[in-house]
C-alpha cells in the first residue's frame, strides 16, 4: 500500500558530468548541479529557503560556503558529515514537515578523483583495530562480509557476477555512466581480485561529479509546477552504531529494522515497488539489501538475482542507471536523481514501463541505514 499523503515533493533534479572534472573545486561542481536542478524545476533561486549540503572529501561542501557561492541566505541550512542522498532527503523532508523551510535545495559535489584521494582510511572509529585487520575503505570489510555470506549460504562467484553484469548492461544505456561497456561472465571472472572474493567490478570507482535536488512542500510544488509530481511518501532509518557489538555486523542484519519500520508506519511492502535503487559501493550491499528489505529471503539473494530478474525488463529492475558500480561513485545521489526521472518517464532506452513507485536504500558503511519511497500518481 502506498500512502496518498506526500511528505514532500521533488520539484527538480540536476546532475553534472561524471568522471574527471579537472580544474573545478567540489564547491564549484556543486554550484553547477544547483543551477541544473533550478533549471529542471523551472524556478528562480529566490524561491529557495532551505539548503542541505554534504561534506565531500577534504571538508568541502559546507552550507555557508555553498550559500555564498550561490548568493543565498536560506532560513534553514545544514551540512551533513556523510550525507548520502537518502539522509539529506530525510533531513530536508523533516525541515519541510516542521515548517522550518518550504523549498529546500540538496547539494553534493566532489572532485575526489582529480584531487587524488586514496580512500585509505579506516571505515569506522578504529576502536576495534580496523586498520590492523586491513579494514581500510569499504573493500576490506565488505570482502570479509562476502566471504561469510558465501560460507553461510553457498553463494558462488559465478552467481555474484550477476550484480556487476546487470549494472554494466544498464549503464550501457546511460550517457552519464563511466563504466558503460557491457560485461560477460568470462570477462567478469577474468578481472583481478581487489580483496578476494571482491573483484574490480564488485567495487565502485573513484570519480568527480555533482548532483542536486529541489524538494518542496507539496502545496508549494503544486503552485510552482504543472508537470507530473514525484512525491516522497515514506521514509525510515535504522542504526548499527554499536559496530562489532552487533551479531554478524559485517552482513548488517539490523538493516531489516528500517524495512520493518517502513511497513509498520506506512504500510509499504516489496510488492508495491516498481523500481529499486540500492546504494552499491560493493556488490555485497545489493545482496544484503534485497534480503533485508524483504524482496527475497535470507540467503536467497544469489538465486534471486539470476536469470535477469533485476535487469531492465525483469521482475524487479535494480539500479537502472548502473549504480555506483557502473555509473559513478556519488554516495547514492545519482540513484535518487534516476528514480525521479524514471517516475517522470524520462529515461529513454532504460525506461521501466509503467513505473510509479521507486524505493531507494542506502547506508553509511556499517553504521546506519536509510530508505525512501517515491511515488507519482
Amino acid at each position: 500500500m502506498i500512502p496518498d499523503q506526500p511528505l514532500a515533493t521533488v520539484l527538480g533534479v540536476g546532475t553534472t558530468a561524471q568522471g574527471e572534472l579537472p580544474g573545478l573545486s567540489p564547491d564549484e561542481i556543486a554550484v553547477d548541479a544547483a543551477l541544473l536542478a533550478l533549471n529542471d524545476a523551472g524556478i528562480d533561486k529566490s524561491r529557495i529557503d532551505g539548503l542541505v549540503t554534504c561534506k565531500a572529501y577534504g571538508n568541502f561542501g559546507i552550507d555557508t560556503d555553498i550559500a555564498r557561492l550561490l548568493g543565498l541566505n536560506p532560513a534553514y541550512s545544514a551540512t551533513l558529515d556523510y550525507g548520502t542522498c537518502n539522509f539529506s532527503l530525510h533531513l530536508a523532508t523533516m525541515a519541510i514537515q516542521t515548517g522550518m523551510a518550504s523549498c529546500v535545495l540538496l547539494l553534493y559535489g566532489t572532485a575526489q578523483r582529480s584531487m587524488g584521494h586514496d580512500f585509505s582510511t579506516p571505515v569506522a572509529t578504529g576502536v576495534y583495530g580496523e586498520r590492523d585487520y586491513g579494514f581500510l575503505n569499504i573493500a576490506g570489510p565488505a570482502a570479509m562480509g562476502m566471504r561469510r555470506y558465501m560460507h553461510d549460504y553457498g553463494l558462488t562467484e559465478e552467481k555474484l557476477a550477476a550484480v556487476a553484469m546487470t549494472f554494466r548492461q544498464n549503464a550501457s544505456l546511460n550517457p552519464l555512466a563511466i563504466r558503460g561497456k557491457p560485461m560477460s561472465l568470462a570477462e567478469y571472472l577474468a578481472e583481478p581480485y581487489i580483496v578476494r572474493p571482491m573483484r574490480r567490478p564488485d567495487i565502485c570507482m573513484v570519480s568527480d561529479g555533482g548532483a542536486g535536488l529541489i524538494v518542496c512542500h507539496p502545496d508549494l510544488a503544486q503552485e510552482l509546477s504543472g508537470r507530473q509530481q514525484v512525491h516522497v511518501v515514506a521514509m525510515a532509518q535504522a542504526g548499527g552504531q554499536r559496530s562489532f557489538q552487533n551479531p554478524n555486523q559485517l552482513n548488517r542484519p539490523w538493516i531489516g529494522t528500517a524495512a520493518q519500520r517502513l511497513r509498520d508506519r506506512y504500510g509499504v511492502t516489496p510488492e508495491d515497488i516498481d523500481v529499486l535503487y540500492i546504494q552499491d559501493p560493493t556488490s555485497l550491499w545489493v545482496l544484503q539489501m534485497l534480503e533485508a528489505y524483504g524482496f527475497c529471503g535470507r540467503g536467497e539473494a544469489g538465486d534471486f538475482i539470476a536469470g535477469g530478474r533485476i535487469g531492465l525488463g525483469g521482475e524487479l529492475p535494480v539500479n537502472t542507471n548502473g549504480g555506483q558500480l557502473a555509473e559513478s561513485y556519488m554516495w547514492g545521489w545519482l540513484h535518487l536523481c534516476e528514480a525521479v526521472r524514471q517516475l517522470r518517464g524520462e529515461c529513454g532506452q532504460r525506461q521501466v514501463a509503467g513505473a510509479r513507485v521507486a524505493q531507494h536504500c542506502s547506508t553509511k558503511a556499517f553504521d546506519r541505514a536509510a530508505t525512501s519511497v517515491l511515488a507519482t500518481w
